[in-house]
């Protein structure tokens, strides 16, 4: 009995030991789902998500994490069939930073969310939310599913938090971009798609920039002119305080601006008519809009359009901006000139564009237009496009270089000069104080 008893005591024992240490182990493995968000910026080359915040359910103090806490990965998809992703389709994104932050992604010294920054940059793809294709030439904004896995335990005072898997995605945020509003209108038969940017109401009227985007941003979506490049910057506090705010227009074409009625870029547009029309009805809608101050530009594609709507409407626009313009000089006839010169121009383009040769296209026009007699149109033509932040660099130290095509860079960056009655001013000082009246 005795034996018996030790024996069954032991086993007993045993078993019980055993199943403490398979439950303790199983807590150690098992992991712990959770949400994040994440933070969207636009930058010269185009979209990049730049951070994530993942939420820990629990208060942590300031100093409870690291760079090396978690480990972030990423699988970009495309939504369009048999289109490709160019660059990196997965893999782990280059962690920069790691705090403790409140749920917007502000710095605290103690809270229960941690944001998480990660590198970025014009050759960094794993950080891009949108995906050109080679075949449309269309960008699209693509699924990128997210997985934060923590690396290192987080202790607290309410205990360690370990294991945590974030991979529930709860919506993010774009800077700037979320302070624009999505509208269509149909005029035509065709219905446009466009971004718009109202500034606060005050006692005085405000000037209009429409804004014309490139080949890549056309579609439906109403975001893609603003972010497959830096064109929402028209609405930062820079750019705006050079106009004590201004209206954004960005419309944004169903295919290309450049789908003429013959041909691709034959001098016309199937959508011209439509997009004069919602232009108008988005001015007659906002009634403090200073009908004196309507500046009109767009890039490439769109710098195309705003050669077309300066030539057929030259006394509605207060001023014109086109960069890298695609209306052929031999496209412009005499008679256009003698309407463009109407119109105060600033045109913008690069050496090194091999998209838009500028010897075929802004050159020759910009010279017609001053021998015709024009008095106020600039030329900023810069030897090629490169990086103005000195955060990205080549091999050598040298600044990163951009294809030639993307002079539109220094347009939203303000960063064309040019002597005006003998002062240094910038496009936008420029544009601000064009009046239709006074011209």
């Amino acid at each position: 009995m005795t034996k018996k008893f030790i024996f069954t005591l032991l086993l007993t024992i045993a078993i019980v030991t055993a199943y403490f240490n398979v439950n303790i182990f199983a807590k150690k493995v098992t992991s712990k789902e959770t949400t994040y968000y994440t933070i969207t910026e636009i930058f010269d080359w185009g979209a990049a998500t730049t951070k994530v915040i993942i939420n820990l359910d629990k208060p942590a103090d300031k100093n409870s994490i690291s760079i090396d806490t978690f480990k972030v990965h990423v699988k970009r998809t495309e939504l369009r069939p048999n289109t490709k992703i160019l660059g990196e389709s997965e893999g782990d994104r280059k962690i920069t930073n790691a705090y403790i932050s409140d749920k917007n992604g502000s710095p605290v010294l103690k809270g229960k969310y941690v944001t998480i920054e990660m590198e970025v940059g014009p050759e960094v793809a794993l950080s891009s939310p949108l995906n050109f294709s080679a075949d449309t030439n269309l960008n699209a904004w693509i699924n990128c599913d997210y997985t934060i896995t923590q690396i290192k335990d987080i202790n607290t005072k309410f205990g360690n938090i370990s294991g945590l898997v974030a991979n529930k995605p709860i919506g993010g945020a774009k800077k700037i971009v979320d302070n624009f509003t999505i509208g269509k209108e149909t005029n035509d038969n065709i219905e446009l798609t466009y971004a718009n940017y109202k500034p606060h109401k005050d006692k005085v009227k405000n000037p209009l920039i429409i804004w014309l985007h490139g080949m890549g941003e056309g579609g439906t979506d109403g975001l893609l002119p603003i972010c497959g490049n830096k064109a929402c910057n028209f609405a930062s506090k820079e750019i705006q305080s050079y106009f004590n705010g201004a209206y954004i227009l960005a419309p944004q074409a169903p295919t290309y601006w450049m789908d003429g009625f013959k041909e691709f870029g034959d001098g016309t547009s199937k959508y011209e008519k439509s997009l004069i029309e919602l232009i108008k009805n988005y001015v007659d809608k906002n009634k403090d809009i200073d009908t004196d101050r309507i500046y009109l530009g767009g890039d490439s594609n769109g710098g195309y359009m705003t050669m077309l709507l300066a030539r057929d409407y030259p006394d509605y626009f207060a001023a014109a901006f086109p960069t890298c313009e695609a209306l052929k000089d031999t496209l412009i006839t005499d008679n256009d000139i003698q309407k463009l010169i109407k119109i105060p121009f600033w045109f913008t383009a690069a050496k090194t564009d091999t998209v838009v040769n500028p010897d075929e296209y802004v050159i020759p026009t910009y010279n017609r237009l001053i021998k015709a007699g024009s008095k106020n149109v600039h030329f900023s033509f810069f030897d090629k496009v490169i990086d103005m932040t000195g955060l990205y660099k080549k091999a050598d130290g040298t600044p990163y270089e951009y294809m030639g095509h993307f002079s539109w860079i220094y347009v939203y960056n303000n960063q064309c000069e040019d002597l005006v009655n003998s002062k240094k001013v910038t496009i936008m000082e420029w544009l601000a104080s064009q009046n239709r009246k006074k011209n």
